[in-house]
């Protein structure tokens, strides 16, 4: 049977502001306007009669949203593996590996980031079919992007001979050039771009994983065979998965083995790693210019203007990226577009929450959204979707007034239980368990106003919790 495994961990920050850690570039309508980088990723795969249903690598903080995405397409994953820690691909890979070889013992994994783009299905999918011939003779293959510009944030793979009909082999695999390598690649013929798919056996992958990277292959195995099921997901023993090694696979693995190849593609493929190459993706007007949302210009040429919640206007500027969103405003040259790493990092730094969370905050059972805060208060938007439940909780520091605006809430204080509908209130005392549920068939949006000494989020005890979560 043919698995695909899709990488969902990263965090996308050179597409901040709109990309943030816990809100990552793979979760988010970039491209499409009714689905995410996730959910294209799924949607593009072929229908074959031996294609099951995904395994989908993340971070345990985004594993309510890959799952929900997951559900909403109708295309539910086999198993959600959560990473306790970050270790490169090479160990995300190898515990995807255990996974399908617990399903089936010669199955073979398609290996698939859940951040990018690909305009030529037809193409995707014939490299697929000769991808999976490859793999089941025990090869280990990988796909390179023919390039058709001499780009420098890629990394590129150098072709040897080819072994037959677009198939060739791995000479190495090279790191991101400069500006003049990169155009010597670009003529030469035999380098591509290191799209970071990848497709084999996984009991192939994990015999050269134990070769080459025998600690990876130790440390992995224990941590799945340590691993809970826990609802949709699968959690990986925290400290086994932790003595990994980070490395990717290309390193680990396949600069290493003899049984490597190459197939190059042509897809109209893009990682969207920067706002030029999301900028790239579209179109632009008569001027040059690329335009999102609310956007008015004057004397503006070869610019990306991407405004989320409100009136963006430019007057006289060129070889622009303008992004903004409700809590920041991005304004970089595009020739600098890489460097937003780093203005993160230096967010990160400040311990700023900008470079964590949006204004809006993900939650299974729904969202919630800064309005004010000033010292000892602040005021939240609250909306619970149909059917869903908040834990039952206590805070030490803070009181909360529920206000309802739309929709009927289910309220537990204490030892009571009642109803509040539009337009009425309630209030929750400091220290007092509580719970807030939505029992209607229509979002239940609320107005929180939270008061007290210490208004962070981890102020919180919870004691039932349908998510199984502890904080």
């Amino acid at each position: 049977m043919l698995i695909p495994v899709i990488l969902s961990g990263g965090t996308g920050s050179r597409l901040w502001p709109l990309s943030r850690e816990l809100y990552p570039k793979q979760l988010l309508n970039l491209v499409n306007q009714d689905t995410s980088l996730l959910q294209d990723t799924v949607l593009r795969l072929p229908t074959t009669p031996d294609l099951q249903a995904p395994i989908v690598v993340c971070n345990e903080a985004h594993r309510f949203m890959v799952a929900e995405q997951l559900h909403a397409i109708n295309k539910p994953a086999t198993r959600i593996l959560l990473e306790p820690v970050g270790r490169n691909t090479a160990p995300a890979i190898a515990i995807a590996a255990w996974q399908a070889m617990a399903i089936d013992a010669e199955a073979v994994l398609l290996v698939l980031p859940a951040d990018h783009t690909i305009a030529n299905l037809t193409n995707f999918h014939q490299i697929i079919d000769r991808g999976q011939k490859q793999a089941q003779a025990g090869k280990l293959v990988t796909f390179g992007i023919v390039p058709d510009y001499p780009e420098t944030g890629y990394g590129y793979i150098d072709a040897g001979e080819e072994l037959s009909a677009g198939v060739r082999h791995i000479s190495q695999f090279v790191e991101k050039p400069n500006a003049e390598t990169a155009k010597q690649y670009t003529q030469s013929g035999h380098h591509f771009w290191n799209s970071g798919m990848f497709m084999f056996r996984a009991d192939r992958y994990l015999q050269e994983l134990k070769q080459f990277a025998p600690l990876i292959h130790q440390a992995t195995q224990q941590a799945f065979e340590q691993a809970v099921v826990d609802l949709d997901f699968v959690r990986l023993d925290n400290a086994a998965f932790a003595t990994s090694p980070e490395d990717s696979i290309d390193y680990a693995v396949m600069e290493h083995t003899q049984s490597s190849v190459v197939i190059p593609a042509d897809l109209g493929w893009s990682d969207v790693g920067s706002w030029t190459a999301l900028a790239d993706l579209t179109p632009p007007d008569a001027h040059g210019n690329v335009q999102r949302g609310d956007v008015l210009v004057e004397s503006t040429r070869d610019c990306y203007i991407r405004a989320e919640h409100r009136l963006v206007t430019t007057v006289g500027v060129s070889n622009l990226v303008i992004v903004e969103t409700k809590d920041a405003v991005l304004v970089a040259d595009k020739d600098q577009v890489q460097s937003v790493k780093q203005l993160v990092n230096q967010l990160a730094a400040q311990e700023r929450t900008e470079y964590q969370l949006h204004k809006q905050v993900y939650r299974p059972w729904g969202c919630y959204e800064g309005i004010d805060e000033e010292d000892r208060f602040q005021v939240k938007r609250i909306t619970v979707k149909p059917g869903a439940s908040l834990s039952l909780q206590k805070h030490f520091h803070r009181a909360e007034h529920w206000i309802v605006v739309k929709g009927t809430a289910k309220v537990t204080c204490g030892e009571n239980t009642f109803l509040v509908t539009e337009n009425e209130s309630t209030y929750i005392p400091l220290g007092e368990k509580h719970r807030l549920e939505n029992p209607g068939k229509i979002p239940l949006e609320l107005i929180e106003v939270q008061s007290g000494s210490y208004l962070g989020e981890d102020d919180i005890v919870r004691f039932d919790d349908v998510y199984g979560r502890s904080n």
